[in-house]
């Protein structure tokens, strides 16, 4: 049942991966944020990479199933400088975003900077940072060796931090509700845009 307005809504975040895929669920509730739960797909036993892209869709899709998320976020590659790793995730996001969309869930995609940014206001923040800013926000228990299962919430929580501010941001979704573009926002409404670059410059 999809919950009305940002302040009460079921988000999961996934931070896709070749050997570890983290996820986390993220409840909203008259904007009070809780961490259900969080946890990753272990894919390193695996040697045949088509047999992990199965396992992610089919663990993605018993997921979606289990908690009927409204939204499903994640984190989309990181475009350095080695393109093998970069295909790899690649796939296996589109992965997990076909399992997601399988179910119906309107699917967005945040770049890593991005999600770094929104939890501990630098995009150059490490997983460790991340995840103790995550700690603090959520009240959840840090552990190093799990860091995957922090960066999917991390994507959540970055989700629901851009999609509820007073000023809209521009996840990368088809269209808005209203069947508009976030290109055409932007030329309707440059004083907004604007106002926003300039407080999160300080």
């Amino acid at each position: 049942m999809i919950r009305e307005g940002t302040q009460n809504r079921l988000i999961m975040g996934i931070d896709p991966g070749t050997n570890r895929m983290g996820y986390g669920l993220l409840k909203v509730t008259d904007g009070k944020m809780e961490c259900l739960i969080i946890g990753d797909i272990d894919m390193v036993k695996m040697k045949d990479p088509y047999e992990k892209l199965g396992y992610i869709f089919r663990r993605v899709a018993q997921l979606t199933d289990e908690y009927q998320p409204d939204e499903v976020a994640l984190e989309s590659p990181f475009f350095g400088e080695n393109v093998q790793s970069m295909l790899k995730l690649g796939r296996a996001q589109g992965v997990a975003m076909a399992a997601a969309l399988s179910r119906d869930k309107k699917v967005f995609e945040y770049p890593p900077t991005r999600v770094k940014q929104a939890i501990t206001g630098t995009g150059s923040a490490s997983k460790e940072q991340v995840a103790k800013m995550l700690q603090q926000m959520l009240h959840i228990e840090y552990d190093e060796k799990r860091l995957d299962a922090t960066d999917g919430l991390a994507v959540a929580l970055c989700h629901h931090l851009m999609t509820s501010s007073p000023i809209p941001t521009a996840p990368k979704h088809r269209t808005t509700k209203r069947g508009g573009s976030w290109e055409r926002f932007v030329a309707e409404n440059p004083e907004k845009i604007v106002r926003h670059q300039r407080s999160t410059r300080k």
